[in-house]
């Protein structure tokens, strides 16, 4: 069966319980032990096959014993009650990896449980790196921009990958004022992590 063609760009807002460089991003593993984030997103343009997905919002929260990589990770998909349910079907597709494109076809191999995809009304601020998202009574995602131990200001910091990341190429690298979630498996509270907010392109053409 022929994958479905997709190309979408999105708002990507995350955050985790790595220190606010994320070991992961240099070392490969993450800093205590285990792995835990919140990743969500609304797609600022793009489409599945002939299925507009602009607008549409979804928020992943993940737990991993260890680095991602090593897998047993358990995941629950969320996506935002306001999209259809075709939209709703392409954005489950692709962030399960079964649409196949980098980095969800490689995300699907590392998931030992899957929750959703679940509906929820999912509240989104789009604000660089004072983004925040939020479904009520389940997660909630705040960034905040890291702020200069000596001059008080905020400060704009990247961390670029010129040859492409496996997320995103450019992040821009903030903190987290809240980080929790609590669904099923998936429970953590975190807080003065690492945060980013970029935007990413992911697609299964080449």
């Amino acid at each position: 069966m022929a994958q479905v063609p997709y190309r979408i760009t999105v708002h990507n807002i995350e955050a985790c319980n790595c220190t606010t460089g994320c070991n992961c991003q240099f070392g490969g593993a993450p800093d205590k032990g285990g792995c835990e984030f919140l990743i969500g997103g609304e797609v600022k343009e793009g489409t599945f096959g002939d299925v507009s997905l602009k607008g549409v919002r979804y928020v992943l929260a993940c737990m991993y014993p260890k680095a991602i990589h090593e897998g047993n990770g358990k995941v629950a998909l969320f996506i935002d009650e306001k999209a259809t349910q075709s939209q709703a079907d392409a954005i489950a597709t692709i962030l399960s990896g079964q649409a196949g494109g980098m980095p969800w076809e490689a995300l699907a191999g590392t998931i030992a449980a899957l929750e959703g995809p679940v509906r929820k009304p999912i509240e989104m601020t789009v604000s660089g790196t004072k983004s925040s998202l939020r479904i009520a009574g389940v997660l909630e995602l705040r960034q905040t921009p890291i702020v200069d131990p000596v001059s008080g200001k905020e400060m704009e910091v990247q961390i670029v990958y010129p040859k492409g990341g496996f997320i995103w190429d450019t992040g821009n690298i903030a903190t987290s004022s809240v980080l929790e979630a609590n669904y099923g498996p998936v429970k953590f509270r975190h807080g003065g992590g690492f945060a980013s907010y970029s935007t990413a392109t992911w697609t299964n053409q080449h």
